[in-house]
């Protein structure tokens, strides 16, 4: 997995679960008894789709060394789908109807008789329990000891040009433990991470904007750069701030009071409420009350250099800032990862909602849903589920490489913001113009045209597809509900005919282009560190606007707003809404900017291109839903409407 974040800062595209139904789980809970294995359960989708015969280089040695999470599937695992479905949605009489962590726990968490039988097996099979949560064991032992337990031996398999090990066949336990463990992860060892030393390192290399600059779109016009469109073009906005945004999307008076909206992510910025401060102060944002931002972080840090810790500093940065900017008195708690692998952010959720540190849960980060394996995806669905019966509602950034293609080859969306358990925040490019008045969105999709070498002309205008908000059809997830009826066939049964989740729910500004300014200390090339401000885009600040607008709706409401979509697809069509397109007014709009050729200062020269919107590579913004924004961006009265439920 990876975080969207690193993409998006610079503008440039480098490359950032189931139904409301019974058996949402269906990817990752077992089956009843396997045919071809006698008094045991399958967990089905524990083989990797990648560990194929032509792909097999043979058995793994039997002492190789592995660790592995046995997930526990809890007391009621059918009981807790149901009951999240019915809180979630506003049909139902439990509506709203929430539970405290403890009665949650204590109603669909796992039994200690339970805990015991699966430690005992696992025991007897030579495999050791180093550690027990709430929600899973960890193991660890040599590769005989797994096959014992598993009744699945490891091989080792070509994936790309790496090779690494995985089951033969699908892993499955005693029978009558087929309801006490839900998934085992770790016995395929291909990386699971959000990419986005064992001490957190400096933060990155300073990243700068070079001018012209508008102060909000269209104030600034280029009249000396080549026309597009037929028409000279406005630079890029130096990057708008949070009055601006709270115009555009109808915050009013809301202010967020009351409201506690998570953060998670890989690492911790060790200059987090001193960048947080300085620019609240400089930015016209409400200063931060004593206690307002806190932090949930791990003891120990992993994996620093495989997964750039730093460039994760700028993430949380982002993260609070923007949040803080939209709702300036809700209160944020940051809950950093140990790593960027999918354990340490799972881990990280979990805390959120054993805890219930807070309502709202903002993510910006995410990785392939080919990337994906169903153990993972029923390890975080269940965390999802857990949460929507407390009332907490996950937000999830849906990518910054549009459909996919042009960074992997192949047509896909990504994940988590694939669960039918989370809102998948899309992207737009927003125009904000004098007097912070909404002028329009088109869905956030740039090309990028460098100017010629003569000045006279853009070079193979309008340019190649460079960065996008990601979305499209999922090829994992079943259609939920409360798609029915609002995303059309067109695109629900693009990959089966039974119809599949599609992604995003709903959008907010994402392109780096019409973006957000964002201040953070950064390392200069004199070795020192200060504070500094840059625009910044992606679905990355996409999420935490979307989370932070919920939580000025549920200071409406009054109460929590829970897992959101059943609710936001009740809304669709409505005026709450800004039914964003790719051509809004029948024009095409675009910007012009200009970047340092060393991301510093003008030592090195200018770069001078223009940036067509509203282009998603195969993906298209259009009336109604769509796969690029959803059921649209809030529009005013979107926040006002809670009031009502």
């Amino acid at each position: 997995m990876r975080s969207n974040r690193a993409k998006a800062r610079a503008g440039v595209s480098l490359a950032a679960t189931l139904p409301l139904l019974a058996g949402a789980l269906a990817l990752g809970i077992p089956a009843a008894h396997a045919a071809d294995n006698p008094g045991r359960a399958t967990l089905a989708g524990t083989k990797p789709t990648w560990a194929t015969a032509t792909a097999d280089r043979g058995a793994t040695s039997d002492a190789t060394k592995v660790t592995a999470r046995v997930y526990l599937a809890g007391r009621d695992a059918a009981g807790l789908t149901a009951y999240a479905t019915a809180v979630s949605d506003p049909k139902s009489p439990q509506y709203g109807k929430y539970l405290s962590a403890k009665e949650a726990q204590r109603r669909f968490g796992a039994t200690k008789a339970q805990v015991t039988a699966v430690t005992d097996w696992l025991t007897a099979s030579g495999l050791k329990v180093t550690g027990t949560t709430a929600h899973y064991l960890t193991v660890t032992g040599d590769a005989s000891a797994v096959q014992k337990a598993f009744a699945a031996r490891l091989h080792n398999y070509t994936k790309g040009n790496r090779t690494y090990r995985a089951p033969e066949k699908a892993a499955s336990v005693p029978a009558a433990l087929h309801d006490a463990v839900l998934t085992v992860s770790g016995l395929d060892n291909a990386p699971h991470k959000a990419s986005h030393k064992d001490t957190l390192p400096p933060p990155d290399a300073v990243f700068r904007n070079s001018g012209p600059f508008s102060s909000y779109y269209g104030s600034n016009t280029a009249t000396t750069l080549p026309k597009a469109y037929g028409q000279h073009v406005p630079y890029a906005v130096k990057g708008y701030t949070g009055k601006q945004l709270r115009a555009a999307y109808g915050a009013r008076s809301a202010t967020g009071k009351g409201v506690t909206v998570a953060i998670t992510d890989a690492y911790a910025s060790p200059t987090i409420a001193q960048d947080a401060a300085a620019y609240a102060k400089k930015n016209g944002d409400a200063p931060y009350k004593k206690g307002q931002l806190t932090q949930v972080l791990p003891d120990d840090y992993t994996k620093t250099e495989e997964c750039g810790a730093a460039g994760w500093y700028g993430e949380e940065t982002l993260d609070v800032e923007a949040v803080h900017a939209v709702a300036p008195q809700a209160n944020i708690v940051y809950v950093g990862g140990a790593s960027c692998y999918d354990n340490d952010l799972l881990d990280s959720l979990s805390k959120v909602v054993d805890s219930h540190l807070a309502d709202i849960v903002s993510n910006s980060w995410g990785d392939l849903e080919s990337n994906q394996t169903p153990d993972l995806a029923a390890a975080y669905d269940q965390i999802f589920q857990l949460g929507a019966v407390q009332g907490i509602g996950f937000y999830f950034s849906s990518g910054d490489d549009g459909d996919e293609v042009a960074n992997t080859g192949t047509k896909q969306v990504d994940m988590p913001a694939n669960s039918a358990w989370v809102t998948a925040v899309g992207g737009t490019s927003l125009a904000v113009g004098k007097g912070d008045k909404y002028q329009f969105e088109t869905g956030w999709g740039t090309t990028r045209a460098a100017l010629s070498d003569d000045g006279k002309s853009w070079t193979d205008f309008p340019g190649a597809f460079n960065s996008g908000a990601g979305g499209g059809t999922s090829r994992t997830v079943p259609q939920p509900a409360y798609q029915k009826g609002v995303v059309p066939n067109a695109l629900a049964k693009a990959n089966r005919p039974a119809g599949n989740r599609v992604v995003p729910d709903i959008a907010a500004i994402a392109d780096p282009n019409t973006g957000f300014l964002v201040g953070q200390t950064q390392t200069f090339p004199d070795g020192s560190q200060k504070y500094s401000e840059y625009r910044i885009g992606g679905t990355s600040l996409a999420a935490p606007v979307i989370a932070a607008i919920q939580a000025l709706a549920q200071q409406e409401r009054g109460k929590p707003i829970g897992f959101a979509n059943p609710a936001l697809y009740q809304r669709y069509g409505s005026k709450v809404y800004h039914d964003v397109v790719d051509k809004p007014n029948g024009k095409e709009y675009a910007v012009a900017r200009v970047d340092f050729a060393n991301t510093y200062d003008a030592s090195e020269g200018l770069l001078t291109s223009v940036r067509g919107l509203g282009k998603d590579s195969s993906l298209k913004a259009v009336r109604g839903y769509d796969d690029v924004t959803g059921v649209g961006s809030p529009a005013p009265g979107y926040v006002e409407s809670w009031r009502r439920h």
